[in-house]
């Protein structure tokens, strides 16, 4: 691992189509020019931001990763400061060089230039790489976000539902034994 080859620098315009590849699992799914435009607003976001920074890694002068990095609270209720560093992502030829530990380094060093003492990432759920990688670096598990379309979440929530009136839970009861006794029948009709 030549650490001399990895150089950190501030994002550009220019990259959008390189953070569209890096993140392209963690960004809305649309064609590829949907995608750099999305980066392209990102980028112009963070630009004029106090609060926020994308940092790249180039690898012998090519683009090899980039770590969003944002000042801000634990949560919308803990007021902790943080410097979360979100989708800390090194493309494949590159990873084992030193990348991911440079881009979580410039996440620790602002969080020190801001007097900041977290610094909170989140790696992708299937990751095993990326997860075992947070670990070994002192980053534990704090919370798991979960997410689900607005559908399905609707959908199971209605399911949830009582029906009106079920609040001793007899017109289940009677249900089920409607359904086995239906079952028995249907088993001896057969047999």
């Amino acid at each position: 691992m030549n650490r001399s080859l990895v150089m950190l620098r501030s994002v550009t315009l220019e990259d959008s189509t390189h953070l569209a590849e890096v993140w392209t699992d963690v960004i809305r799914r649309v064609g590829p020019e949907d995608q750099a435009a999305d980066m392209e607003a990102v980028i112009v976001a963070v630009l004029a931001s106090d609060s926020q920074r994308i940092v790249v890694a180039e690898y012998d002068g090519k683009f090899a990763g980039a770590v969003h990095l944002e000042h801000t609270t634990m949560s919308a209720i803990n007021t902790e400061p943080v410097v979360r560093a979100l989708s800390p992502h090194v493309l494949a030829p590159y990873r084992r060089h030193g990348i991911g530990t440079a881009l979580m380094e410039s996440a620790v060093t602002w969080a020190e230039e801001l007097g900041i003492s977290h610094v909170a990432t989140a790696a992708v759920a299937g990751s095993r790489d990326a997860n075992r990688f947070m670990a070994r670096i002192a980053l534990g598990p704090y919370a798991v976000l979960r997410v689900a379309t607005t559908h399905s979440v609707r959908s199971r929530l209605s399911a949830h539902r009582r029906p009106a009136g079920a609040g001793n839970g007899r017109q289940l009861t009677q249900v089920l034994a409607a359904r086995r006794s239906l079952r028995r029948s249907r088993a001896g009709a057969e047999g």
